[in-house]
């Protein structure tokens, strides 16, 4: 089989699979709770693989506003003309429409979701006057890191009771290993190091580390390492730096990499 017929990567922690199969047949919108690296995204691919739906997928940021994802009137050659926007798209097509870290976007422009959340299943186009039902197979999943969202923004009761919320973490050593070596080409016995530093380098957000080393970042590393550069230069470059700019923590941490690859 190759990876294109065996689909996107995906090491299930729980029973994230089932139900997440199980919301996409009863067309209930999903949201996926989740530190940042952890593997929400993927699973999201993953689970488009796995239902045979197309996948579109919008990076939420402040300046996103409801027309970015409903659409807008362009002017081409002398003439208006309509654009749907990514999320009109995956209504009429019936696609899985992926809003990832949906809290940067503002609230007026999350509150176009509702329609969509609920049992109308509908996308209303106030410049078009058009209102759409969401084709068979269309679901909506939204993203986002509450650990790091809820010191600057959050989503509304009345947003985030409309979502059925699968939480996602990163994965017990065994399986992060055997993740970092499938993903990066590393072998076993370098994977299982990574995966250790990165849990020594977790304990640290106690002493100020805002964000832990992700199993994004280990695969980096891996990746480093398996093109041949040293797995000290690797971890370094790839975790370590990447996490902080303060002198004191990337000492720690740089410490703590010297002590585990001498």
């Amino acid at each position: 089989m190759t990876p294109a017929e065996a689909g996107p990567y995906y090491l299930p922690t729980g029973n994230e699979v089932g139900i997440a199969e199980q919301c996409h047949a009863g067309g209930l919108a999903m949201m996926l709770k989740g530190p940042t690296g952890c593997g929400k995204t993927r699973f999201v691919e993953h689970m488009a693989w796995r239902l045979g739906r197309p996948l579109i997928t919008v990076s939420c940021h402040d300046d996103l506003t409801a027309s970015d994802l409903v659409g807008r009137f362009l002017i081409r050659h002398d003439d208006t003309v309509w654009q749907d926007g990514p999320l009109t798209r995956a209504v009429r097509e019936g696609a899985i429409c992926y809003l990832d870290e949906v809290v940067e976007a503002r609230q007026d422009t999350i509150v176009v979701l509702h329609p969509l959340t609920d049992y109308r299943r509908i996308l209303p186009i106030d410049r078009t006057g058009e209102t759409l039902e969401a084709a068979p197979g269309f679901q909506l999943v939204i993203s986002y890191n509450p650990g790091y969202q809820r010191m600057l923004k959050d989503l509304k009761p009345s947003t985030r009771q409309r979502f059925v919320a699968i939480e996602l973490g990163f994965p017990g050593p065994p399986a992060e290993a055997a993740i970092v070596a499938a993903e990066s080409g590393v072998d076993r016995g370098t994977a299982v190091a990574l995966v250790e530093l990165a849990g020594r380098l977790r304990s640290l957000r106690d002493r100020g580390l805002a964000e832990v080393p992700s199993t994004r970042l280990l695969i980096a590393a891996g990746r480093l390492v398996a093109s041949g550069i040293g797995v000290r230069d690797a971890c370094n470059v790839a975790v370590v730096s990447p996490l902080s700019d303060d002198p004191t923590l990337l000492g720690a941490m740089r410490e703590l990499v010297d002590a585990m690859f001498p």
